[in-house]
């Protein structure tokens, strides 16, 4: 009973298959340009011409076909997935400081410069997230002090 049932299945799958391939072919044709031929383009999907719809010319040309690509041209192949790094690099300074709340509780967070990287790679990181972050406030305290005492 299973192999009747599989063996129908498949009879089924097949002329739904041969039934949609009849009426594709039916509503499509391949275009038989060859090269030098003289064509028109549609302008019906263009939205860089100005003006009202419905004035438009509705081709523009005529183009000269150059070069014609191959019919069914397989898709290439996507490149493999590049793996990126989360740690962005050694950390150069600190820029600021904030506290912001975080589940109902205050959290500091620091703005660190990394180097080797520009201005739009610096992170808000939580003291913790950065080894020896003690160094760099105390460094960006001391940057402070020295700024306000020369004003």
């Amino acid at each position: 009973m299973w192999k009747t049932a599989c063996d129908t299945a498949a009879k089924c799958i097949a002329e739904a298959k041969e039934y949609n391939k009849q009426r594709w072919d039916k509503s499509h044709m391949e275009p038989d340009f060859k090269e030098g031929d003289r064509v028109l383009v549609s302008t019906l999907n263009f939205n860089n011409i100005k003006g009202l719809k419905n004035m438009r010319d509705s081709f523009v040309g005529p183009f000269i076909v150059e070069d014609k690509f191959p019919s069914r041209k397989k898709n290439p192949t996507p490149p493999g997935i590049v793996e990126v790094e989360d740690s962005p690099g050694p950390v150069k300074k600190i820029i600021k400081a904030r506290k912001i709340r975080l589940n109902g509780k205050d959290q500091r967070q620091y703005l660190f410069r990394f180097k080797n990287q520009t201005a739009d790679e610096y992170k808000w990181l939580a003291e913790d997230a950065i080894p020896d972050w003690n160094l760099y406030l105390r460094r960006l305290r001391e940057s402070r002090s020295t700024e306000q005492s020369h004003q």
